[in-house]
């Protein structure tokens, strides 16, 4: 079994990481060693001033590396002029998984799944101003009429599914 690629699309506020947390854990429940890669739009930071992590990147470390028993964490500086691309993303901290999710990445050309909530938008992301050839499902909590599956919003069986289906059988 190879690496699948799924991206979890949708505009700000509808739902995107509710699903994800659905998603992975019915994943994990089939056996599938899960991957994520969330993009932020904004400057995040992971280690907070005053923590020990904190310190030692304020003092310049180009990496810092946080271990233990149960986790493994990665601070490293990217000293490049723009963000890393997704395919460097993946090839460098995704070799172990059998199935990746992101969420946001909406301009990849990798499968996405739009979320999607009436009382969010009238209007899809992936089926507005631009028909992205790559949307494969919508979860949505409104009956749309859609020519991609629709999936009730909270059916991650569902949803696992038709990943499992697609991709993997």
């Amino acid at each position: 079994m190879g690496k699948y690629i799924i991206s979890v699309v949708a505009k700000s506020g509808t739902g995107k990481t509710t699903l994800l947390e659905k998603l992975i854990s019915e994943l994990k429940r089939r056996n599938y060693r899960v991957g994520v890669l969330k993009h932020d739009a904004h400057r995040f930071e992971i280690d907070h001033e005053g923590k020990d992590s904190w310190r030692l990147t304020q003092a310049g470390a180009d990496t810092m590396v946080i271990s233990s028993k149960s986790k493994l964490a990665v601070v490293k500086r990217n000293n490049q002029p723009d963000e890393p691309s997704m395919d460097v993303l993946v090839e460098k901290y995704f070799d172990d998984v059998d199935i990746l999710l992101t969420e946001g990445f909406k301009n990849n050309s990798f499968p996405k799944i739009e979320v999607h909530r009436k009382e969010r938008s009238k209007t899809l992301l992936c089926r507005g101003e631009v028909n992205d050839e790559t949307l494969i499902a919508i979860a949505s909590d409104d009956k749309l009429n859609a020519d991609v599956p629709v999936f009730d919003i909270n059916d991650c069986i569902g949803i696992c599914d038709f990943i499992e289906k697609r991709f993997v059988s």
